[in-house]
């Protein structure tokens, strides 16, 4: 599983719009939650349901808090599902293993 890193909006859009099956990690650094789900991603990026998908990590320090809220964003870590540049699912807080690769292959086929 490829990985990519936002650092502006503009940066999040081009990743969006180039990558059809995206799985987007919204997270910061002071978060307990996202330093353990950065462990099942990493245990989930070794399976097959990972195959062609691209994560694509969003840090909150760095894009920013508004960029967070504009959308809709309550907490840290949240992980989204897009398909074709539209969000299929998101999934607030941690996430095991197993939850990320059975929400992928649910929505992302």
């Amino acid at each position: 599983m490829q990985t990519l890193h936002a650092s502006t909006p503009d940066d999040y859009a081009a990743a969006l719009a180039a990558h059809p099956r995206l799985l987007v990690d919204y997270y910061k650094d002071d978060c307990p939650g996202c330093k353990m789900l950065d462990m099942s991603l990493a245990k989930f990026a070794a399976t097959d349901a990972a195959n062609g998908l691209v994560l694509l990590k969003v840090k909150l320090e760095i894009v920013g808090e508004d960029f967070f809220r504009g959308l809709g964003l309550r907490q840290t870590p949240t992980l989204a599902l897009f398909r074709d540049g539209e969000e299929a699912a998101r999934l607030p807080g941690f996430q095991a293993p197993g939850q990320i690769a059975q929400a992928a292959s649910q929505h992302l086929g």
